[in-house]
């Protein structure tokens, strides 16, 4: 009987030697710049409780969780009944634990566990690789690395410039010249939902408005359609996310979102950033103000951002933003925070076709 030809599950790889040089040439850069900015180094387990993970990310998210089933019979628990009400009861029956969805969730539940040991504001890296139970494809892996710099403990602009000078910092010393950083305010889609007469439904919003890159105007409109938008919320929105706003003339979206509480505290959040950036004397120009960027994940509360490299058939390759009570989902609220994740695997594989090895 011969054997099984080994193959991998999809969405993941090996790295030989001659690709971990690369990567570990990519990991120093970052690991070196965290730590220049006051950083502190930090792992979680691979493995989280589920209920630790679920309800942080959405519905979408939630369901590319991992779960590990129960040890043993796992099927111990489960009763006829429990079948019938569906999977996701069920799901609960079966598996306690799952593999981590990100870094951030894990960093918010460690910081309510040990907030008695540490000093705030406090400044974290993490470099570990997420599951992601995702549909395999180019730059999208089902494992892959994740390189976070968190700072909770302070509502300061002055840390999401800090995040901006950092992807510059990197970016630039693995050879990257060519790319935009990408910013907007989850404050200013809560406003743009309100001003589509569509109040409240901000979150359904972002996630439409997230695949605006994968599938378009026309596929985020049909979308929203079939979430219950109405036709003339649709229009509306469209006409607004298809401003391209000046940084330098922040006053010219007055009229449009200073008529809201949310609008007029996104643009004052984003004036502030600016000021800031301008102070540390960095010039701004490859910082890009996108009224469609939303970030799909539903924690996200201030300013968010994203990097493309440009003139590449890639997706982001790094994103974050601000959150204001994602330690309040783990029963210590009023603790804000600020971060972002570089995407190592894009990283290399931007690298790679660019020939920067």
């Amino acid at each position: 009987m011969s054997a099984d030809k080994p193959s991998l599950p999809k969405g993941t790889r090996d790295f030989g030697p001659e690709i971990m040089v690369r990567r570990n040439l990519i990991f120093d850069q970052i690991r070196s710049t965290f730590t220049k900015f006051g950083f502190q180094p930090l792992e979680t387990p691979s493995m989280e409780n589920l209920s630790v993970l679920t309800g942080k990310y959405g519905d979408e998210g939630d369901q590319l969780i991992f779960k590990i089933l129960n040890s043993g019979n796992f099927l111990d628990k489960v009763a006829e009944a429990d079948i019938a009400l569906g999977y996701k009861p069920m799901t609960r029956k079966i598996s306690e634990k799952a593999l981590r969805y990100d870094l951030t969730v894990p960093f918010a539940r460690y910081v309510v566990m040990n907030k008695g040991q540490l000093t705030f504001p406090f400044k974290r890296y993490q470099i570990q690789p997420v599951w992601r139970a995702d549909r395999p494809q180019k730059g999208r892996y089902r494992e892959f690395y994740q390189c976070d710099a968190d700072v909770v403990g302070s509502d300061s602009l002055l840390f999401e410039a800090e995040i901006i000078l950092m992807i510059d910092e990197v970016l630039t010393s693995l050879g990257l010249t060519d790319f935009t950083i990408k910013i907007n305010n989850r404050k200013l889609l809560s406003a743009m939902s309100i001003l589509a007469n569509a109040p409240g439904e901000e979150g359904k919003l972002a996630i439409a408005i997230d695949k605006l890159d994968k599938i378009g105007i026309e596929g985020v409109r049909k979308e929203l359609l079939e979430g219950g938008f109405s036709e003339e919320t649709c229009n509306a929105i469209e006409a607004i996310i298809a401003q391209k706003p000046s940084l330098d003339n922040l006053e010219a979206l007055q009229a449009t979102f200073g008529t809201t509480a949310d609008g007029a505290k996104g643009l004052e959040e984003t004036a502030t950033l600016l000021s800031f950036l301008k102070g540390f004397g960095y010039n701004y120009d490859k910082v890009e103000l996108d009224l469609s960027l939303a970030r799909g994940l539903s924690y996200y509360t201030g300013t968010i951002f994203e990097v493309k490299v440009n003139n590449v058939q890639m997706g982001s390759i790094s994103g974050g933003g601000r959150y204001d009570n994602l330690t309040g989902l783990f029963g210590l609220p009023g603790v804000s925070g600020v971060g972002f994740s570089f995407g190592v695997d894009r990283i290399y594989d931007v690298m790679d076709e660019l020939n920067l090895f």
